[in-house]
């Protein structure tokens, strides 16, 4: 079992930057990746960036070069480095741990974002 913990969300006008961070807990194994997605109410939830356990990273275009993923193995934390931010980046932000040992995945319980116009 793993547990993650979200932090950072919070209000923001339009053009600046937060941090997110997600801190895993429990049995981590490796190889594994963390990430970020986020969810509109009513929506699907939508991948905005993961990184491995070796470093390697993916986005996805909505806010590809505006977000920075890391994290810090000895940790387990994962931090998502978001600027310029705009309005409709408005929404809840979801950590996910996936064990490339079992197959598993976990999710964090969300972080508010709110960008004002």
């Amino acid at each position: 079992q793993v547990q993650l913990v979200e932090s950072g969300g919070g209000l923001v006008q339009a053009g600046g930057s937060l941090r997110l961070s997600c801190t895993a807990s429990g049995r981590i194994f490796k190889p594994n990746t963390m990430g970020w997605y986020r969810q509109a109410p009513g929506k699907q939830r939508d991948l905005v960036a993961t990184i491995t356990s070796g470093g390697v990273t993916s986005y996805a275009d909505s806010m590809k070069g505006r977000v920075t993923i890391s994290r810090d193995n000895t940790k387990n934390t994962v931090y998502l480095q978001m600027d310029s931010l705009k309005p409709e980046d408005t929404t809840n932000y979801f950590c996910r741990f996936t064990s490339s040992y079992n197959g598993y995945v976990y999710w964090g319980q969300g972080t508010q974002v709110t960008v004002s116009s």
